[in-house]
């Protein structure tokens, strides 16, 4: 079931990104605000850091191509600037939005999924960024194909 509102995503594409092209660079920045559970995803050739807020609450993708195989890597900041309590938590909001978070970015870049459809196949890594080893992880979350609501 789609936990996705596509009326709450805005999608902005920058300079040198089009619906469809590249496949590499193409990173994906996707916020949110907690006021309006709005979801805002730019997608363009670096990582849109200027989008960014102290929160470190962002979930950043990108693709890698490995052996002519496509990956999609996501990089989570677990940490943030809290103490390491906090940690455990923000890890657990992580791990109950990721779902959310990778049908906004399927449906946002839905015409590039289109043309590149065997890209809806390609494994997800979720990088779980900690200096405590217990939170640091990386792990597969499957593929698109799971995380598409159309």
């Amino acid at each position: 079931m789609s936990r996705l509102n596509p009326e709450k995503l805005s999608v902005e594409f920058r300079d040198g990104i089009t619906a469809t092209t590249p496949i590499i660079p193409r990173r994906y920045t996707l916020t949110h605000s907690d006021i309006t559970a709005e979801l805002f995803l730019t997608i363009g050739l670096r990582y849109a850091y200027d989008k960014i807020n102290a929160m470190r609450d962002e979930v950043l993708g990108e693709w890698i191509k490995k052996a002519e195989r496509y990956f999609f890597h996501v990089y989570l900041y677990v940490d943030g600037e809290f103490c390491p309590m906090v940690t455990a938590v923000r890890d657990s909001v992580f791990r109950r939005e990721l779902p959310l978070a990778l049908e906004a970015i399927r449906y946002g870049d839905r015409a590039f999924f289109d043309k590149h459809s065997e890209l809806d196949n390609s494994p997800i890594i979720v990088h779980f960024m900690s200096s405590n080893p217990q939170f640091s992880k990386v792990e597969n979350w499957g593929t698109f194909s799971e995380y598409n609501i159309e």
